[in-house]
């Protein structure tokens, strides 16, 4: 974990508070470019197929990677910057903290002292450190347990203290790279819904692989495919008009590649149409790229003579808590124990989407 206690470097004329990044690193297939900002007390979430990118960024913005170039700002101060006149901060002084899936607790130190180091780094005296300390360790949901070692914290435990001793260091950002994924799903909700609650108010980028983190961690979603910023928004936006096949798969929802036909949307025999207001706008112009997107649970397998079913082939059956998620060659389809028995890859289904549960989106 970076610890930081203070923000040398360049004020700006125009104070502007926050995070604000444009970064480029060259890595050895591709350079990540990507530009991000966070208003002060603003959650942004970044996901990305793995090798996008994500972690590049987090390791640049904690001055832990290089940047080839561009700049960073971090409160209105420039802490990183290739062009002239260079500014380069180090970790320690950025006014940032990263919290990756390893806590990273001082093995040798309790839990108090742990979280009470960057107080003491900073110059606090050791009394009112601890005291600090306690107080956090509170907050996090560990109150009375300052006293005990890392060794016997469980891993949840050890991420509440981690977030405790990032926390305590006053730091004007927070950088989280996944720091959920190597936990239970009961103690991944249990420390999500505590980072929730503390990092309320703190600027904060977090990296994540699980849409749920981005819906009750964050208010944006930046995607980053091969080193580019592919899509961003408010996250319940982006992850219901996706961009690309990643961010459908994340969302959990069918998107077809198509082309704007009659007022609806065609690809080869397959015809849908919409009850989206929006969706039918993009629709006016025929032979516009669109994207049509519908979940797999509102698609029906029905029979041959339903004149708004499509035919298409099974390519695979997949178990799910709830049933049988069909692959087909065009979409996903969910379906109950039941009706899953009767189908085989190589199978002709039928299947039919209701207009109401069918948007369409640009194809960028």
């Amino acid at each position: 974990m970076t610890l930081a206690n203070g923000l040398p470097g360049e004020r700006r004329a125009a104070v502007e508070p926050g995070l604000r990044a444009d970064i480029v690193v060259e890595r050895e297939h591709f350079a990540v470019e990507v530009a991000v900002q966070a208003a002060v007390g603003e959650t942004v979430a970044v996901m990305g197929p793995s090798g996008a990118g994500k972690s590049t960024l987090l390791q640049a913005l904690a001055g832990l990677e290089p940047l080839t170039a561009g700049q960073i700002d971090v409160a209105g101060r420039v802490v990183d910057r290739v062009s002239a006149p260079r500014v380069r901060t180090t970790p320690m002084n950025r006014g940032i903290v990263l919290l990756g899936q390893d806590a990273r607790l001082f093995p040798h130190l309790s839990v108090r002292e742990n979280v009470a180091f960057g107080p003491r780094a900073a110059g606090a005296d050791a009394g009112s450190a601890r005291d600090l300390a306690d107080e956090w360790l509170a907050r996090v949901g560990l109150r009375g347990a300052g006293g005990r070692m890392p060794r016997e914290l469980s891993g949840g435990e050890g991420q509440r203290v981690a977030v405790a001793r990032a926390l305590a260091a006053s730091p004007r950002a927070v950088l989280l790279d996944e720091p959920l994924v190597a936990l239970d799903p009961a103690t991944a909700g249990d420390i999500r819904q505590m980072l929730r609650d503390q990092l309320a108010g703190i600027t904060t980028i977090a990296v994540t692989h699980d849409a749920a983190d981005a819906v009750a961690l964050a208010e944006r979603l930046v995607i980053i495919e091969a080193g580019r910023v592919t899509q961003s928004g408010p996250v319940r936006a982006v992850l219901s008009a996706p961009a690309s096949e990643f961010v459908a798969s994340i969302a959990g929802v069918n998107r077809v590649a198509g082309v704007a036909a009659g007022g609806a949307w065609r690809n080869g025999d397959l015809h849908l149409t919409t009850t989206d207001a929006g969706s039918l706008a993009l629709a006016a112009v025929d032979g516009t790229p669109l994207a049509a997107v519908f979940r797999p649970e509102h698609v029906r397998v029905v029979d041959a003579a339903d004149p708004d079913a499509w035919r298409t082939e099974v390519t695979r059956l997949e178990p799910t808590l709830a049933g049988v998620r069909v692959q087909t060659a065009g979409c996903a389809v969910d379906v109950s124990l039941a009706d899953a028995a009767v189908l085989a890859p190589g199978d002709a289904v039928h299947l039919r989407v209701d207009p109401a549960h069918v948007s369409f989106v640009p194809v960028l």
